[in-house]
C-alpha cells in the first residue's frame, strides 16, 4: 500500500507501529557532505519524548536513534539514510479488553474498514502519535539541509485549552515544556492541564510555525504549490484538524485593499500572505497556524460500538497525554522542514540548469 512516503527529491518514508518492535525512517535524496550524528538527531527527539512532565504519557521511551546507513565518518554520503528507534517500554495490556471496540475519535473504525478487519489494535498501531517519532528523526536530517542555507523553522504554542498567549517572546519557548512564548499564559495552561487531568478529559490547542530565511522562489506552480505541500504535510499528522497561513481565515472578511501586501523597492510592507504568493515563497517569513484536536483517549465514559455493531460504553485506560501539545510541536517543525528541504533542492536544481552548469571532467579540470 502507498501513502507512507513524502517528497520528490528529498524523500522520507516512515515505518513502524506504536507497540511494535521499532519505528524508523528512510531518507532518500539527502545531499552528500553534510555533518550528521546520532547526537544531533537525538536533540530533536528529546523535544517530543514522552514521560517528562505531568500531563504527558508516563510511557518511558528513551527514543534512542540509530543511524544504520547513509552516514560515514560523521558525514552524509548521498545514499539512503536509514534511522531506527526501538520501542523499549511497551505495555499492551490495557488494549486487550477493548481490542474489538472502536474508540471514539480514533482511527480504529476507518483502519478496520480500510484494511478489511486487519489492524494492530495495540495503542492504535500505525495511527498512533507514536509514529511521529520517525518524522522528527527525519526532520532533523532536513534541518541539516536547511541550515546550509540559513533557513530556520520554529514552532510554538499560542493557545491551549482556550488559554491564548498575549505576547510572543520567542526567547522563552525553550524555557518551558509547552514551548509557549508567553510565560504568564504558560502558567495558566499548566493549571488547565492539571484540572483537565482530574476530570479524565483532554485538551486541544493551536501551534504557530515561523519559517525564517526562506528564499524567494520555492514551490512549484499549480499542484505542487509550496502552500499545498505544507498543508498536506502538516495535515498528515493525526491530531491536526485545521491549518491557516498568513492572515488565514481573516481574509474572508477583508477587502482586497486590506489583504494585499504592498511592495516597495525595499520589500513588502506587511505579510498577510504568510510568505507565499501563487504557491511560491516570496522571501518573507512563512507563518502557519495549526489547530490540534484534543487527545481522543480519555477516561470519561463514551458511547461507541464494537466490531459486531453492538452498542457499548468505553472508558479508555492506558498511558496517554492530556494534550498532543507540546509533543506535537517538534513534529510540526519536522514536517515543515521536510517540505522546505524538498523544495529547496528542487529549486537549486532549477537554478543550476538555468545557469547551464557543466559537469566536471576529472581528467581535464
Amino acid at each position: 500500500m502507498s501513502g507512507n512516503t513524502i517528497g520528490k527529491l528529498f524523500r522520507v518514508t516512515t515505518f513502524g507501529e506504536s507497540h511494535g518492535k521499532a519505528l524508523g525512517a528512510v531518507i532518500d535524496g539527502c545531499p552528500p557532505g553534510l555533518s550528521l550524528t546520532e547526537e544531533y538527531i537525538q536533540k530533536e527527539l528529546e523535544k517530543r519524548r514522552p514521560g517528562k512532565v505531568s500531563g504527558q504519557s508516563p510511557r518511558k521511551e528513551k527514543d534512542k536513534v540509530e543511524i544504520l546507513s547513509g552516514v560515514f565518518e560523521g558525514y552524509t554520503i548521498g545514499t539512503p539514510i536509514a534511522l531506527l528507534i526501538y520501542n523499549v517500554d511497551v505495555d499492551s495490556s490495557a488494549y486487550e479488553k477493548i481490542k474489538n471496540v472502536f474508540r471514539p475519535g480514533h482511527a480504529d473504525f476507518t483502519y478496520f474498514i480500510k484494511y478489511g478487519g486487519y489492524r494492530d489494535y495495540r495503542g492504535g498501531g500505525r495511527s498512533s502519535g507514536r509514529e511521529t517519532v520517525a518524522r522528527v528523526a527525519a526532520g532533523a536530517v532536513a534541518k541539516r539541509v536547511l541550515e546550509e542555507y540559513g533557513i530556520e523553522v520554529i514552532a510554538y504554542t499560542i493557545s491551549l485549552g482556550g488559554i491564548e498567549v498575549k505576547e510572543k517572546n520567542l526567547e522563552v519557548i525553550y524555557k518551558n515544556h509547552l514551548f509557549c512564548p508567553d510565560m504568564s499564559a504558560y502558567e495558566k495552561m499548566c493549571e488547565k492541564i492539571e484540572e483537565t487531568k482530574k476530570e479524565g478529559d483532554s485538551l486541544g490547542g493551536v501551534v504557530e510555525v515561523l519559517a525564517k530565511g526562506v528564499p524567494a522562489g520555492l514551490g512549484e506552480p499549480v499542484f505542487d504549490k509550496l502552500s499545498a505541500d505544507l498543508a498536506k504535510a502538516i495535515c498528515s499528522i493525526g491530531a491536526v484538524k485545521g491549518i491557516e497561513m498568513g492572515a488565514g481565515f481573516k481574509v474572508a472578511y477583508m477587502k482586497g485593499s486590506e489583504n494585499n501586501d504592498p511592495i516597495t523597492p525595499y520589500g513588502f510592507l506587511k505579510n498577510d500572505a504568510g510568505g507565499i504568493l501563487g504557491g511560491i515563497s516570496s522571501g518573507q517569513d512563512i507563518i502557519i497556524r495549526v489547530a490540534v484536536k484534543p487527545i481522543p483517549s480519555i477516561k470519561k465514559i463514551q458511547k461507541t460500538i464494537n466490531e459486531k455493531k453492538e452498542e457499548v460504553e468505553i472508558s479508555i485506560g492506558g498511558r496517554h497525554d492530556i494534550s498532543a501539545i507540546p509533543r506535537i510541536v517538534p513534529v510540526i517543525e519536522a514536517m515543515v522542514r521536510i517540505v522546505l528541504a524538498d523544495h529547496l533542492l528542487r529549486q537549486l536544481a532549477n537554478l543550476a540548469f538555468q545557469k547551464r552548469l557543466k559537469f566536471p571532467d576529472f581528467f581535464k579540470d
